[in-house]
């Protein structure tokens, strides 16, 4: 499965992606029942699984991916980031 990911519109990302035959007449197919076409379903299904993700489990994930994640935020950091955020 061949991919590309280019930027879009602020807060969209464009990724081109190559499917099997066969999983793009299924699709399509599923996609026509619910009344769309199979850009929007798949976007939908991509949208219901990203929502799915629980927390403790991207967590765990990025522990293992990203371990500079695991290091507290110094005292200044954290003031920096709740004037960011206007707390």
């Amino acid at each position: 499965m061949d991919t590309k990911t280019t930027s879009s519109k602020k807060g969209i990302r464009r990724k081109n992606i190559d499917i099997p035959e066969d999983a793009y007449r299924l699709l399509s197919a599923k996609a026509t029942e619910q009344g769309t076409n199979l850009k929007k379903y798949i976007e939908k299904l991509l949208i219901e699984e990203a929502e799915d993700i629980e927390d403790a489990e991207l967590y765990a994930h990025l522990c293992k991916t990203e371990p500079e994640g695991r290091i507290m935020a110094s005292k200044e950091e954290q003031v920096e980031f709740e004037k960011w955020l206007g707390v």
